[in-house]
């Protein structure tokens, strides 16, 4: 599942546009808006799935292309196309909520068929895959480990495949790393992870629940941040941190199951990855001087929680 690293990501970037722009109108639904940054990883998980898929299923094309040569020769008529019958593969491609997926996002017309032939080619070439379709059982450690080598091994380690990719999903950077752990759990355990949904409820509701509190309570936020800017030049303070200190506050005083601690080490890693050099050290500051001061006062409640992902 997406994890909360992810969600503050993509609420951090969303109340930033709304802060830099001065049409009100731009964002008459903000939640709605949430939810299509989460559809938009939802695309992209479809997408390097069916990419993994469709190198995979190239080996049937490749037969048909070498057979059909003028004069072919022994090998070309005699590849092999054990993969095209992967078990695991076909499982994939007759659930229905895939083939719903595929149709939703029009997979299938912006795949580039030639990058798939270049993927097909590289694969064939492997030493993993020579001893993949050298065995004439079918193991499914073996059909999975396969369709993950491809995905790993063949689709992230090429530059003309994710300069593609990263041309089609503005969400890449943000994403990627995040969508390679999930897929490849997903080609190990289909029933886990559900392609209609990239959300669980308790994590949507931690998004619009972030989202919706760090803009009604905007003001009283600021009122409580900006004194604590003594010794720091205002001007100077990037407007990305400005924002990652009111979602870091809005968690320390309205999600009480939240730990203190967990909320101050994310900002302060999102801080540093998204922000300026400074950026880090300026938000654990901040936030551990007002933990400090609204713990004093009674204001921060924290009640038992389980062991949840964060």
């Amino acid at each position: 599942m997406i994890t909360r690293r992810n969600i503050r990501v993509k609420v951090m970037q969303l109340l930033y546009s709304i802060d830099a722009t001065n049409e009100t109108t731009a964002f008459k639904n903000p939640v709605a808006t949430l939810d299509k940054k989460f559809d938009k990883t939802r695309e992209l998980f479809i997408f390097l799935l069916y990419n993994t898929l469709s190198v995979a299923q190239y080996a049937e094309k490749d037969a048909r292309f070498r057979a059909a040569k003028n004069i072919p020769s022994h090998e070309d008529l005699n590849v092999n196309t054990k993969i095209s019958g992967n078990q695991l593969l076909w499982n994939i491609l007759e659930n229905a909520e895939y083939k719903v997926a595929i149709e939703s996002y029009k997979t299938d017309i912006v795949s580039d068929v030639d990058i798939t032939r270049k993927l097909y080619t590289l694969l064939a070439e492997t030493e993993d895959y020579k001893k993949y379709i050298s065995i004439q059982s079918r193991e499914k450690k073996d059909e999975v480990d396969i369709l993950n080598f491809i995905f790993n091994n063949i689709l992230l380690q090429s530059d003309l495949f994710v300069s593609s990719a990263e041309d089609r999903f503005d969400n890449w950077d943000d994403d990627a790393e995040m969508i390679q752990g999930l897929l490849s759990t997903y080609l190990h355990k289909q029933t886990n992870l559900s392609m209609h949904s990239m959300l669980d409820t308790d994590k949507w509701n931690f998004a619009k629940e972030l989202l919706t509190t760090c803009l009604d309570k905007k003001e009283y936020l600021l009122e409580l941040v900006t004194p604590k800017f003594k010794n720091w030049d205002a001007d100077r303070i990037a407007s990305l941190d400005m924002i990652l200190l009111q979602m870091g506050l809005s968690e320390l005083l309205y999600f009480e199951t939240i730990p203190t601690k967990v909320t101050i080490n994310e900002y302060i890693d999102i801080a540093k990855e998204y922000s300026t050099p400074q950026s880090g050290q300026f938000v654990n500051g901040i936030l551990d001087n007002l933990h400090k001061e609204l713990l004093e006062k009674g204001k921060i409640n924290k009640v038992a929680y389980k062991k949840v992902q964060h």
